[in-house]
């Protein structure tokens, strides 16, 4: 099983949901879910098997064994399945910050009750990860904004809007802003 060295315990459990690291057998799985849902993500091509696997050597994996790795993948389980992922990128150490990622099963977003739940419980046991093993102070989030549903759980989950990043992508021909949110730990 693939761990990280920052952690003091390598899965976090709530009710009948989990997070730990990311394993290989999740990957391709991943790659799928991510290429279904590029409109969502700063993804702007479809990703190949390869390029995947060569993220993963190049970005996550090398970094298991560091007390202080730029950005750690977790896999969301619900009773031992993976059903999306996440983690939190961006993370300066120094100044004990993270930007939180989240991507769910395709599937199981097209119920929104089912992804609220979802969505809501790695939400908390992020958060819980955050501030007991990794002793993180804050949490922040970019949602574009056209996502009203995702930034309503957000909100409901303690974050706050933080500011808009006017036009801060072009999707599909046009503009959208970027909603920051945040959460003190």
């Amino acid at each position: 099983m693939l761990t990280y060295k920052c952690f003091t315990q390598q899965r976090v459990n709530e009710f009948d949901y989990s997070i730990f690291p990311i394993q290989k057998d999740d990957v391709e799985l991943i790659r799928v879910w991510r290429n279904n849902q590029m409109n969502v993500l700063r993804q702007k091509k479809s990703i190949g098997k390869k390029d995947q696997e060569k993220y993963f050597i190049k970005n996550i994996w090398c970094n298991l064994d560091s007390d202080y790795p730029p950005q750690i993948l977790m896999g969301l389980y619900f009773k031992d399945n993976l059903i999306g992922y996440g983690g939190l990128v961006h993370i300066s150490w120094e100044d004990k910050r993270a930007e939180v990622s989240f991507l769910l099963n395709p599937e199981r977003m097209e119920n929104f009750e089912l992804y609220k739940k979802d969505f809501t419980h790695y939400l908390s046991l992020i958060k819980n990860l955050s501030l007991k093993q990794l002793k993180l102070n804050k949490l922040f989030s970019e949602t574009y904004a056209f996502r009203e549903r995702h930034i309503s759980i957000l909100e409901e989950a303690g974050f706050k809007k933080e500011g808009i990043m006017k036009e801060h992508i072009i999707l599909n021909g046009r503009p959208i802003d970027s909603i920051i949110h945040g959460i003190i730990l």
